[in-house]
């Protein structure tokens, strides 16, 4: 399916990216994961938006994604890596209503693909320490698990990265 299309999120999507997030957020606490279970950072994802790095994906018209690429690594996590050499994936959620169609994989190859029209050679991400489900995702995506920083004041640590000329599925921007 070639009918994924993903374009920037405007300001008045906000509530839209936010729902996304809150139905990620209540499956995996039915899944027994502890990862988002505090209430939506809804000023980060408004300043995602603003900045035009929070993207949406839809098929069919139907909003079934969303995912924000920030040229800037958190200086937490990316200190020590060339953290100009990569952008980086936040915030990747698929709604559940497509789950198993692959949304996520193709989001993260679009990623890939606009790393790589910027001469970035890596796309990076962090995830959730105790998710191993979602750490084995990542591998099943081209993903190598640099290394898992543990920080008492955050729960996610887990550095994946791939090159950008890596891509498991394809999309197509609008």
């Amino acid at each position: 399916m070639n009918d994924l299309r993903i374009r920037p999120a405007r300001p008045d999507e906000l509530d839209r990216v936010e729902e996304l997030w809150v139905e990620a957020s209540r499956w995996l606490a039915s899944k027994g994961l502890d990862q988002w279970q505090y209430p939506p950072r809804r000023r980060r994802m408004a300043g995602a938006v603003e900045a035009g790095d929070c993207h949406l994906a839809f098929r069919g018209g139907r909003l079934v994604g969303t995912v924000t690429v920030e040229e800037h690594g958190d200086p937490e996590w990316w200190a020590d890596d060339d953290p100009d050499a990569a952008l980086y994936v936040h915030d990747l959620v698929v709604s559940r209503a497509a789950a198993g169609q692959s949304v996520g994989a193709r989001l993260l190859d679009w990623a890939g693909r606009a790393a790589a029209r910027r001469e970035k050679p890596w796309l990076r991400l962090e995830a959730w320490k105790t998710n191993g489900l979602l750490h084995r995702y990542y591998l099943s995506q081209g993903f190598e698990l640099l290394r898992i920083v543990d920080l008492p004041h955050r729960h996610s640590g887990a550095l994946f990265q791939r090159p950008t000329g890596s891509a498991v599925a394809s999309g197509r921007e609008e």
